[in-house]
């Protein structure tokens, strides 16, 4: 357990990525079997326990303590795991400091009662480090800055293979992962990424300039479709398994019950999850009344009701079609949705044009019956292969909107009268490359509407479990290329500002929507809001 804490507490005080890679790959390395694998569990948000109650440890806490004077506390520091650490009256001498491995086979198969009990003992064994570990472990709150995507990276510099490889196959594996190091170290060949309803690895569009990208295209290379409003999934029914996945690999099945009774096909669908009434896209507001939530109940799913809308197939039955030209999937797909016939699932049409300036004009104009359902266009080589990662080249998105950017939150502050008690207003920036060439976020703008009270909620949860400093009455959030909340900022206008250290102003920015789907580093640039000025005439 202490060289888990010590872990989480490095990373938790690093921000650089690479540093990051470099402590979780050095544990992976150094850490026996099966420490490693239950860390790796926790580090990619595969490992929860259901005997493990916040509630349970507050009562705890509060048994052993004034309980006014820990919701003060707790309402000063705003992490529970964080504040019991502390304030846990220390038992030196009091039981044997648990492993890492005991904590996690002990929790797996314990009852609520015992459990509890357990934690506790544990808890008056730790130092304030390990307890803060314990507590982070066993609530599933690790938030330490690292993205389970990173910790894959790690695993794959460990075995010097590409981080392809090994998203091929972890859907397949289970915790402690003894195959997978085994594997990595050259020890036992690669494990089988054959598991029935496992997630693939996803091909992402790279966005078009047009000045620089369609003069050296040809269009007659080129499918087009719309860039629907939603969010990008994959669904998957493979062999009885029924599975609806993020694009990161992050399982949704149980908050979209009806998409997922719809899956009756064989195969897996990439596609845009998106709510459909009579056909058409609902606004993108109407979806997030659905996501983030750990089930949907029947009055929930008739009032939104969910669906996806079909991109591309990447298995048709038990034929892996990932190395086939687009036109050749396509083609299979049309087949797939005609003989689905279900208003779940339907169809992204192929858009027709003679040339760049016919699509340009298709762009400017709104999908007929979906005025707000579409952000762009995506352009698609006819002779692509589905390729995991973000390839230069095959896939272009060409977003129809140039005044709205996807921005990261660096800052908050707590509002006024009603809101006086929320972190409600929030600075956000956007990429830029320092003098030594490394990515880091500049403020662009601040803002403090735009979202429900629901959003708001959630807002001042996600900056309570992330604050990193603290500079009067407001707190900086955790935000690097592996972790941070993306906000859709939409605005009136730019102009140039030298108050402002990016020198740009947003005239009336406004959080469009939260995207808590989308990475941090897939945020926009400084250099996109500098071709929007240009573009105004700025």
């Amino acid at each position: 357990m202490r060289a888990f804490a010590h872990l989480l507490d490095r990373l938790s005080l690093t921000a650089s990525r690479n540093a990051k890679l470099t402590l979780t790959r050095d544990f992976l390395r150094e850490t026996p079997d099966p420490d490693r694998g239950w860390a790796l569990a926790a580090l990619t948000g595969s490992l929860t326990f259901k005997s493990a109650k916040a509630a349970a440890i507050r009562a705890a806490v509060e048994a052993r303590m004034d309980p006014a004077l820990f919701a003060w506390s707790y309402d000063y520091v705003g992490d529970l795991a964080e504040t019991v650490a502390l304030v846990w009256p220390a038992r030196p001498g009091a039981n044997r400091p648990p492993e890492l491995s005991e904590v996690v086979e002990a929790l797996r198969t314990a009852g609520r009662v015992e459990a509890q009990s357990l934690i506790e003992g544990w808890l008056d064994a730790l130092d304030a480090d390990g307890r803060w570990a314990l507590l982070k472990l066993v609530t599933g709150g690790l938030r330490v800055g690292l993205s389970s995507r990173l910790a894959k990276q790690a695993l794959a510099d460990l075995g010097r293979v590409p981080l392809a490889e090994i998203e091929e196959v972890w859907h397949a594996l289970a915790p402690p992962y003894g195959d997978l190091f085994a594997w990595l170290e050259g020890r036992a060949a690669r494990p089988t990424a054959d598991a029935p309803g496992r997630f693939r690895p996803v091909m992402l569009a790279q966005a078009l300039d047009e000045a620089i990208d369609l003069p050296k295209l040809d269009p007659a290379d080129y499918a087009a479709e719309w860039k629907w409003d939603g969010i990008r999934v994959q669904a998957v029914s493979e062999r009885g398994e029924r599975r609806l996945y993020t694009r990161t690999g992050e399982v949704i099945s149980a908050a979209f019950p009806d998409v997922v009774a719809a899956l009756t096909f064989d195969g897996v669908i990439d596609g845009e999850l998106v709510i459909l009434r009579d056909g058409a896209i609902a606004p993108f507001g109407d979806l997030q009344q659905r996501l983030n939530r750990k089930t949907a109940d029947a009055k929930l799913m008739a009032k939104f009701p969910a669906g996806i809308r079909a991109y591309d197939l990447l298995l048709d039955s038990e034929t892996d079609l990932r190395a086939l030209p687009f036109a050749a999937r396509r083609e299979r797909l049309e087949a797939v949705i005609a003989a689905h016939g279900s208003d779940r699932l339907d169809l992204s049409p192929i858009q027709p044009f003679a040339d760049w300036d016919d699509l340009a004009r298709l762009r400017a104009a709104p999908p007929p019956g979906d005025p707000r359902a579409a952000e762009g266009l995506m352009l698609k080589r006819w002779d692509s292969a589905y390729l995991a990662g973000r390839p230069k080249g095959p896939w272009f998105k060409w977003k129809r909107d140039p005044r709205r950017v996807d921005a990261v939150l660096l800052y908050a502050q707590r509002g006024h009268g009603k809101r006086s008690s929320f972190y409600s207003d929030f600075t956000f920036g956007v990429w830029r490359t320092d003098i030594g060439g490394h990515p880091t976020l500049t403020p662009v703008g601040k803002s403090y509407f735009g979202f429900t009270d629901a959003e708001l909620k959630q807002l001042d949860t996600f900056v309570r479990e992330n604050t990193t400093e603290r500079f009067g009455p407001v707190r900086a959030v955790r935000a690097d290329l592996d972790f941070g909340l993306v906000l859709e900022v939409a605005f009136e206008g730019l102009q140039r500002s030298t108050r402002h250290k990016s020198g740009l102003a947003m005239r009336f920015p406004r959080i469009s929507r939260i995207r808590w789907d989308k990475p941090a580093r897939e945020a926009d640039t400084l250099d996109t809001l500098e071709r929007m000025l240009a573009a105004m005439g700025g």
